[in-house]
């Protein structure tokens, strides 16, 4: 199984991300609305016995009910290339605690830690050699979005499968929050 733990987004919240994502910026693949979300921790593939682990771990976590903002866009790179475009979130302690929570949880069952530093953000798309001008204007045009506050009352244990088009993210299961 391909695992990742996440905050699944409310509808309404997607349909306004989705909104940004009218422009034509050549090279962009949109992730489609229903794929929204905000990554806790990316685990990977993992067999089942270990799945039941983290599963395991993970229900033992507890944490606080949050509220969260989603605030501004923009790009990530790799090689000097954007690679991803993204709606950001505003700087929440109680996200931050969640998160280093549930990476510890993780790396109890035997997971490598994670050497990226967590920046909470939802991606918009996939880029592949898209123009650089266009990603500026479009950061440039969309850089004052905000959000209403919504309120997570649960973070989500997904399975991701792989496709052609795009990756279908099936919520496996949710721990409530306190």
């Amino acid at each position: 199984m391909r695992l990742f733990v996440g905050i699944d987004l409310p509808w309404q919240l997607r349909q306004g991300i989705a909104n940004l994502a009218t422009s034509g910026i050549q090279g962009a693949r949109w992730v489609p609305p229903e794929n929204y979300h905000l990554t806790l921790r990316f685990i990977g593939e993992v067999p089942p016995h270990r799945a039941e682990e983290i599963d395991l771990s993970l229900a033992a976590l507890r944490g606080r009910k949050l509220e969260l903002t989603l605030a501004g866009v923009g790009t990530f790179s790799k090689g000097g290339r954007a690679n991803t475009l993204y709606v950001g979130v505003e700087r929440n302690q109680r996200l931050e605690h969640l998160q280093s929570k549930i990476e510890t949880a993780l790396q109890r069952t035997g997971l490598d830690p994670e050497r990226r530093r967590f920046q909470p953000h939802v991606t918009l798309a996939r880029l592949d050699n898209a123009p650089e001008y266009k990603l500026v204007e479009f950061v440039q045009a969309h850089n004052l979005f905000r959000s209403e506050a919504f309120s997570v009352e649960h973070f989500t244990l997904f399975s991701s499968q792989l496709g052609k088009e795009q990756s279908v993210y099936t919520a496996e299961v949710e721990y409530d929050l306190g």
